[in-house]
Order: C-alpha cells, then structure tokens, then sequence
C-alpha cells in the first residue's frame, strides 16, 4: 500500500513539473515536453489506481492516453518544423504573427 501512495506522489511531482514548463516557458517544445510530463503523470495515476483497486481498466485508459500523445506530439512537432522554418525561432510569441 505504500508503494501505491508513493507512486501517486510521484504522478503528482510529474504533473506539477508539467503544469510548471508550461506556464513560464515561451519555447514551443519545452511547452509540449511540459504537455507529455502532465499526460505522463495521468497515466502513471490511472495504473496505480487500477493496481489499487484490483482492475484493468485503469491499464486500457492509460493506452488510450498515450495513443492521444503519440497524435499530440506528432501534429504539435509538424507545427514546430513549419513555425521554424518561417520565422527561425520557436517561441510562443510567434503564434500571433503566423495568422497571415
């Protein structure tokens, strides 16, 4: 039980580091490593849950929230690359100037 206890501290840890990046970071990506630590810490909260009470459905959940990343990171990678080459830097400042 008190692995259990540990291992939710620990998604909590993520989640803050996570929540953290990816309000006082101005850089694209370090904002979408903070967006995979947060869906890092869910997940790793979904499993424990799922061990604590004996059911398998917080291990399906889990799954389901990293196929969501892998398609997060993806498109949010293809829109650094294009953001890159049109203004050379990857900052959340950019994001206003690519409306034209």
């Amino acid at each position: 039980m008190v692995q259990n206890e540990l291992c939710l501290y620990l998604a909590l840890i993520l989640f803050f580091i996570g929540c953290v990046g990816f309000i006082f970071r101005r850089n694209i990506f370090i904002c979408l490593m903070s967006i995979e630590l947060m869906l890092n810490g869910i997940n790793l909260a979904l499993v424990v849950a799922g061990n604590m009470h004996n059911n398998i459905l917080g291990q399906v959940t889990s799954l389901f929230f990293i196929i969501i990343a892998l398609a997060e990171s993806a498109v949010g990678l293809a829109l650094i690359v294009s953001m890159y080459r049109a203004y050379t830097r990857v900052e959340s400042d950019v994001i206003s100037e690519m409306k034209h």
